[in-house]
């Protein structure tokens, strides 16, 4: 089941319309059904909005296989499945399927050019990101930085953030907290 049945699937079982969903969430009606009907790729920062309208975590929307324990990845898989935004980047979630955990990490590949109109992101929790390959610039709140291999932030993700890659394509590891449901 991909993600969009699944974040429907769940609205319909909490007996929820898509306008409740949408409200609480903070936007259109029209983009909960992109998302819903596979139409478009979300932000993480959406998801993560979408999950707690639910009463759920960003790993259950993103695999409805929960186990508990220790997760292996191996490098072949997080390389392998990158899931591309009409954002301008790419992610893998790692340990996924762990349902119950307190943080949630991804590697993100940014391209540069690939979105002109890059969004300020903000939601609950705190953040970490750190610099694999590539440089970008990096904003939160009023402040901006410039990120090389490396190099790492970390910041309360309800102040605005956003990115600009500098070079031709940016990898970074980002872990979000995420909030006790």
């Amino acid at each position: 089941m991909d993600l969009g049945h699944r974040i429907k699937k769940m609205r319909l079982e909490q007996n929820r319309n898509m306008t409740e969903i949408a409200e609480i969430c903070g936007f259109s009606k029209s983009l909960l059904s992109k998302i819903e009907n596979g139409k478009t790729i979300p932000p993480i920062s959406t998801l993560i909005k979408i999950a707690e309208a639910l009463g759920t975590r960003v790993s259950v929307l993103l695999d409805d296989q929960q186990v508990s324990g220790t997760i292996y990845t191996p490098k072949e898989t997080s390389q392998s499945r990158l899931v591309k935004t009409d954002k301008g980047y790419s992610f893998h979630t790692f340990a996924v399927e762990r349902g119950e955990k307190m943080m949630q990490p991804f590697l993100f590949v940014c391209r540069k050019g690939e979105d002109d109109k890059r969004k300020m992101f903000s939601h609950k929790g705190e953040e970490f990101i750190f610099i694999l390959e590539g440089e970008m610039r990096y904003k939160v709140g009023n402040a901006e930085f410039t990120l090389r291999p490396g190099d790492s932030l970390y910041f309360d993700s309800l102040d605005k953030h956003s990115l600009v890659p500098i070079t031709t394509e940016v990898k970074y590891l980002a872990v979000f907290s995420q909030s006790k449901q």
